[in-house]
């Protein structure tokens, strides 16, 4: 018997039955959705979580106050200064370096008021997180070295302090009763780990040390390396350059932390891979469910049919054919269900993530994956059953009532 007889055999035999091979494929149906939503949302999460990273900016060490399990107890541990990141800027490898301090402010213009966060920096910090405006621009070196009053917005600071449609750029707001002049609005960058990253106003750092926290202390500062090469060796450099500059002996712990965002990807890319494949591994059993389900199933089948059999067999049908026909039975049920269940798990997927607000990511090796595991699951849990129906004994089975 050649294949495409097989094949219209095994639509005769499910359409025949059609409830009980549309429960039969069911499991498979929900293993392979189950299997795409599961494994769609590890690896979009951890694409999320990796672009948000990523937004801190490339070829990155931050420097900040404290070492690496916190401040220093029972010292009185340094604070960074603008004079230390002046002194950065001098360190080999070296391409950008942003210092950057924060307040809490009360934004005021008109009669509409917005309590946001206040950062003072210097201009380089937008080349290192490849920031760009959508209105105006971004302040200059010459604006930090005279304190300007001048203020570039977050969109959901304009949002709420504007109407629709209104260019900010120009306008004059009160930050905590102080004047400032609005040169320009960022690009929005959405939020990250539950914090609205547009719901922010920047200033030049000089001008928020003189009028509003005093002193010349930094909350951190951003250093961006030449290279991803020149990162370990430009740790190693900040690090001695600051315990010289804080004036640390060599058994003193560090009284500030570094750290490595290339390093915070890495991790964070192995700990999303991992959750995504127990995900996957927690959907698959539903697969498996499903594969022993048809495997229930074909056997019920084979019973039914056996006198059946037998007839193909007195007539010339050899145990190969018998087997092939099963097992494509067997196949059909789980290909048919496979692509429904990518129907379902794709659409279910999209559904999830509009109503839920969550990024997940379909990619076609996930498809193919999904299809080829159920696939395999036919031929394996359908084995079993072809198998006992090829070695049947023609005559026990044309006497079967």
């Amino acid at each position: 018997m050649d294949i495409g007889a097989s094949l219209k055999m095994a639509k005769q035999s499910l359409m025949a039955n059609k409830m009980r091979s549309f429960l039969t494929m069911l499991g498979v149906i929900i293993g392979v959705a189950a299997v795409l939503i599961m494994v769609a949302m590890g690896q979009g999460t951890a694409s999320g979580i990796t672009a948000r990273i990523s937004s801190m900016g490339a070829n990155l060490l931050t420097v900040t106050n404290g070492g690496n399990s916190g401040p220093i107890r029972g010292t009185n541990s340094a604070q960074l200064t603008n004079a230390d990141a002046e002194a950065i800027k001098g360190l080999p490898l070296v391409q950008n370096v942003a210092a950057e301090s924060s307040t809490s402010g009360t934004i005021a213009w008109g009669n509409t008021t917005w309590s946001t966060t206040v950062d003072g920096t210097w201009p380089q910090l937008m080349s290192i997180k490849d920031w760009q405006t959508v209105q105006g621009s971004f302040f200059s070196a010459e604006d930090d070295s005279n304190a300007s009053r001048v203020a570039v917005l977050g969109n959901t600071v304009v949002d709420n302090l504007f109407p629709r449609g209104e260019t900010a750029v120009g306008k004059t707001i009160k930050i905590n009763g102080i004047s400032f002049t609005v040169i320009g609005v960022l690009e929005e960058k959405g939020s990250s780990s539950g914090s609205d990253q547009d719901d922010i106003i920047y200033i030049p750092l000089r001008t928020l040390q003189q009028r509003m926290t005093g002193g010349d202390s930094v909350r951190s500062i951003s250093v961006q390396a030449a290279g991803p090469e020149a990162l370990n060796p430009l740790k190693t450099n900040l690090a001695s350059l600051l315990r010289q500059r804080h004036r640390l002996s060599e058994t003193a712990d560090d009284d500030f932390s570094i750290r490595d965002t290339s390093e915070l990807l890495a991790t964070i890319e192995d700990t999303t891979q991992m959750l995504s494949l127990l995900l996957g591994g927690i959907a698959g059993v539903s697969l498996l469910v499903g594969g022993i389900g048809i495997m229930n199933i074909m056997l019920v089948s084979v019973t039914e049919r056996t006198r059946e059999i037998g007839i193909r067999m007195a007539i010339g049908a050899t145990t190969g054919a018998i087997r092939t026909q099963f097992l494509i039975e067997s196949l059909l049920l789980c290909l048919i269900g496979g692509f429904l269940g990518i129907l379902l798990g794709w659409g279910g997927g999209m559904l999830i993530a509009n109503l839920a607000d969550l990024n997940m990511q379909i990619a076609p090796w996930l498809v193919a994956l999904s299809l080829g595991f159920a696939t395999v699951i036919g031929l394996f849990f359908g084995y079993y059953p072809a198998d006992k129906a090829a070695h049947m004994n023609p005559i026990d089975a044309l006497r079967f009532e």
